[in-house]
């Protein structure tokens, strides 16, 4: 089959490579499209130490079964289909809590840190475990499919706290999973959505998808947003990932707010507001993955209730993967929110 492997850092080669055999528990699918996420090109260029070639890297994508293992019931060859990019073990003590982004066996699809390696869809077969697959609804097509996975990001995200009818949100960040972000806390009740963000053009869509207001990132961000709340906002998520835009969440959020850390940009952070987080009693809490909300996501793709069209994408062949991962690296290649390829 075709593979596009990472044989090094920033080389990225179209191969033939062996196509998978289903195991007892697995399908084997076809694959039809698959994201490039932002995560993938850190991993590319050997800036996040989690994709160590060779791999086959990607996560967000969908397709058709083309084969079941012997133990598997229910599916059937030619059914539409995604998957949870977690492959959880289904037995730990995290999973029968049904935390299963906690698993303590948890590997996840497309990635290859220290401890294993674990190969991805940028290729035209992968098998997975046949428990971590979705069917699809009938009027999504497969690129619409392949936002499923980073849509559960974000609802998981939301999922972290309780959005009162009427709460008043601030999401930093307004690349993809904080547009993802504004559309759950919109479905989800909240009235008041204010988006962080330095990029004109990624605030007015903020605004087409959901944020009542935005405001651009500089010193007096924080306080704008605490005047203009009479406090600080009831909850803000953090979808960026390094010291100055986690400060800025923390010092946003009204007294016994919540802050919700989803982005992960930088392994640390300098200078976080430990006596501001006390004094103010600021739960601060992480967002991993997903944990079983990949059917809500379906529905709420499906329903419109999140919409996709509107952000940047663009389609293109497994061939093109190469020149498309060199581009989105490059200054102004954060342009495209989104890039699928096909195999």
């Amino acid at each position: 089959m075709n593979a596009l492997l990472l044989k090094a850092p920033s080389r990225l080669e179209l191969v033939d490579w062996p196509t998978p055999e289903p195991t007892a528990d697995e399908v084997l699918l076809r694959i039809r499209v698959c994201g490039i996420c932002g995560s993938d090109i850190h991993g590319w260029d050997g800036s996040s130490g989690r994709r160590n070639p060779p791999l086959i890297m990607g996560h967000e994508a969908a397709g058709e079964i083309a084969g079941v293992g012997s133990a598997v019931t229910g599916w059937k060859i030619g059914e539409r289909v995604t998957f949870d990019s977690s492959i959880w073990c289904g037995h730990c003590q995290y999973c029968r809590a049904g935390q299963v982004n906690r698993c303590e066996n948890r590997r996840v699809v497309g990635v290859a840190p220290a401890g294993y390696c674990q190969h991805g869809a940028f290729a035209e077969y992968l098998a997975l475990p046949a428990r971590i697959v979705y069917r699809l609804p009938e009027n999504l097509s497969f690129r619409q499919a392949a936002w499923v996975e980073p849509i559960s990001i974000a609802v998981h995200a939301v999922h972290r706290v309780k959005v009162e009818k009427g709460a008043t949100a601030v999401v930093v960040g307004g690349g993809l999973i904080g547009l993802l972000v504004v559309q759950t806390l919109r479905w989800a009740g909240a009235g008041r959505i204010i988006v962080v963000e330095p990029a004109e053009s990624r605030r007015q869509l903020a605004l087409r998808l959901g944020a009542t207001e935005t405001l651009e990132s500089n010193d007096g961000t924080a306080k704008r947003i605490v005047e203009s709340t009479q406090g600080g906002a009831d909850l803000v998520f953090e979808c960026v990932g390094f010291a100055p835009t986690v400060n800025l969440a923390i010092a946003a959020a009204k007294m016994g707010g919540s802050v919700v850390l989803v982005g992960n940009l930088s392994p640390t952070t300098d200078g976080f507001p430990l006596q501001q987080t006390v004094l103010r009693e600021v739960t601060i809490m992480g967002s991993c993955a997903s944990a079983g909300e990949i059917p809500l996501c379906l529905e709420l793709l499906s329903s419109g209730a999140i919409k996709t069209e509107p952000m940047t994408e663009t389609a293109a062949p497994l061939s093109e993967g190469p020149q498309w991962f060199s581009q989105l690296s490059a200054p102004g290649g954060g342009k495209y929110m989104k890039v699928l390829l096909e195999p």
